[in-house]
């Protein structure tokens, strides 16, 4: 559907009037362009909101008030495209949508691509303005915004409840509907993604010994607290990369710190609290590795059977193994040595649907019976998820 109108919004009393062109609408489409890479917080640099070929672009810089704009989207669905990236920056404004949809959740547990993109095109011949990598370099901060900018931003959700619609009436034939609410609940419960960070994860650490262990820990903890009081980026004091190599041989002098990796403003920064982490973990405990066995050789046979088996129901369900059960998942469960089928299905963290899918053939691989093991699922019907896919 061609772009009937593009409202641009960057003065307070013209956003109620703005939105009231959207009256009619009772699903909206909603995206949020941000220029936060180099920040801790997510933040919005730019609003869009819309749907059948109308959109108005809110200028969240100039317009600090968004009270209308919430109150506006309460009694609609409000329809995003990967709703992970945009909901915090709005609930961060006072934006806080009630009944919401994601047409990139839909899209996975149908076997489609994600792209929104390539579903505008595939199922609605839509074509996308504008050149995708340049506008992700934008600086959505910049006003102001070039025609370029606003039809590339504009684009993005003026089909976005038009697709929602094709995609929901997918569910219904393929009878998805319960796995796809099942994901898109899942998604919405995560905790903000600064919450979702922690020092254990980072790759190298598993290869440090204790005493680096506890410098990692140290060091890692106070990046986080200086990016949190200072809204910079965890990767822009320094990489994770750098941390690990800073546990292993520690530095004694902020002047190495240049030398190692760290940026120049970083070190001017930061650099005093750096070096004083690492030297404050010289007295504290030594973090061991966590604990559990290593996998053998039986172990990563068993983990091979597990992935093959996912890969099969997956092929048979025309949907990404990745959406199933994630990969990184299945060694962990087996190093737990679960007894029951619910200590299985927890060590795997699977959704409901995902169990009723694998649950059966993972039993049976890992020698496990009792209550709690769902019965071997029914195979879809070929025609019917081949024409849903690909009408």
């Amino acid at each position: 559907m061609p772009l009937d109108e593009v409202i641009t919004v960057d003065e307070p009393a013209m956003l109620a009037g703005a939105l009231e062109t959207l009256q009619d609408l009772d699903h909206v489409g909603v995206d949020v362009e941000r220029a936060d890479w180099d920040r801790y917080y997510r933040a919005a640099a730019l609003i869009q909101v819309g749907g059948a070929g109308r959109v108005v672009l809110i200028d969240p810089l100039a317009v600090t008030d968004l009270r209308p704009l919430d109150a506006f989207l309460q009694p609609r669905t409000t329809v995003f495209h990967a709703v992970e990236n945009d909901l915090e920056p709005l609930v961060s404004l006072g934006v806080k949508p009630t009944a919401m949809c994601d047409t990139a959740v839909a899209a996975a547990v149908l076997g489609l691509p994600t792209g929104l993109e390539g579903l505008l095109r595939d199922l609605l011949g839509v074509e996308l303005a504008g050149d995708k990598p340049a506008m992700q370099r934008a600086d959505w901060e910049a006003r102001p915004l070039t025609e370029d900018m606003i039809t590339y931003a504009a684009g993005d959700v003026a089909d976005l409840p038009r697709l929602w619609h094709v995609l929901s009436q997918r569910l219904t034939e393929l009878d998805r509907r319960e796995w796809y609410e099942q994901e898109l609940a899942a998604l919405l419960a995560l905790p903000p993604v600064e919450d979702r960070r922690k020092w254990s994860r980072t790759k190298g650490a598993g290869r440090l010994d204790p005493a680096a262990r506890a410098r990692l820990r140290q060091v890692w903890q106070v990046r986080e607290v200086l990016g949190r009081n200072t809204n910079t980026a965890p990767g822009r004091i320094a990489s994770d990369a750098v941390l690990v190599d800073l546990a292993q041989t520690p530095p004694q002098t902020v002047q190495e710190l240049g030398r190692r990796g760290v940026r120049r403003q970083a070190t001017r920064d930061f650099g005093h609290a750096l070096i004083a982490a690492l030297a404050g973990a010289e007295d504290s405990q030594p973090e061991p590795r966590q604990a559990g066995r290593a996998p053998a050789d039986e172990d990563r046979k068993v983990v091979e059977q597990l992935r093959q088996a996912r890969a099969e129901r997956a092929k048979v369900l025309g949907i990404d193994a990745g959406v199933l059960c994630p990969s990184r998942t299945l060694s962990p469960a087996v190093l737990a040595d679960p007894q029951t089928p619910d200590d299985l299905r927890d060590a795997l963290g699977l959704r409901p649907w995902q169990w009723e899918q694998l649950g059966a053939a993972f039993c049976r691989i890992m020698g496990i019976s009792g209550p709690g093991c769902p019965p071997p699922p029914a195979d879809p019907e070929p025609d019917l998820t081949k024409e849903a896919q690909n009408s």
